[in-house]
């Protein structure tokens, strides 16, 4: 592995490791219960997964071909459905009628506008994934519907993580919401150059 490319890893993995690191830390947890803890900290690891989701699906990490990060892609996709399960399923036990207001759209709080939106665009993002074979639908259009649906989940998770005066500290949370978004931005720019492509040969 080339320095270039231990530099991309070690800057990878701070970048998600350190929120949760910092969070840990945070005097907030003081005052909380076990249950409040563990729910808020899958919304901290889902906010870090996020990040690996882009480049795992452009092959943009380097040591990994397109393949083996778009299976990786699927994995992580995995682990980050559970962990909003995990996250919503948590705060519901320790409050039910706040988490069935920010279902329904109902909560005075902008911040469960943006998560509850960015949550049931990754379920439906997961349920077009097992039904793909089924829908059997175009390549192109497979992709738009999977990367519009998966810029909603990022730009919402984004949000609603700024928006929340929590446990994650200020300066590691927006570094981490910053590489998110810029990662996004990567995947639209590698797309579009590749219709650019597409478009060319086609002429």
């Amino acid at each position: 592995m080339s320095v270039r490319s231990l530099l991309t890893w070690v800057g990878l993995v701070a970048l998600m490791a350190l929120p949760v690191i910092v969070a840990g830390q945070s005097p907030l947890l003081a005052w909380r219960d076990g249950i409040y803890i563990a729910a808020g900290f899958a919304g901290v690891v889902a906010m870090s997964l996020l990040l690996l989701q882009p480049l795992l699906m452009t092959g943009a990490l380097p040591g990994l071909s397109l393949a083996v990060g778009r299976r990786f892609h699927r994995l992580v996709g995995s682990v980050l459905v559970l962990s909003i399960v995990v996250h919503v399923a948590g705060l519901w036990l320790t409050s039910p009628p706040d988490v069935v207001d920010a279902l329904l759209y109902r909560s005075p709080t902008p911040f469960s506008v943006w998560g509850v939106s960015a949550m049931w665009a990754l379920f439906l993002s997961a349920g077009l994934v097992l039904l793909r074979k089924r829908l059997q639908w175009r390549v192109r259009l497979w992709r738009l519907v999977h990367l519009g649906l998966g810029g909603i989940v990022i730009l919402g998770s984004v949000l609603h993580a700024l928006l929340i005066e929590g446990t994650m500290e200020m300066l590691t949370k927006w570094t981490l919401c910053a590489a998110v978004v810029l990662a996004l931005i990567k995947v639209l720019l590698d797309r579009r150059t590749l219709l650019r492509r597409h478009h060319a040969r086609s002429r």
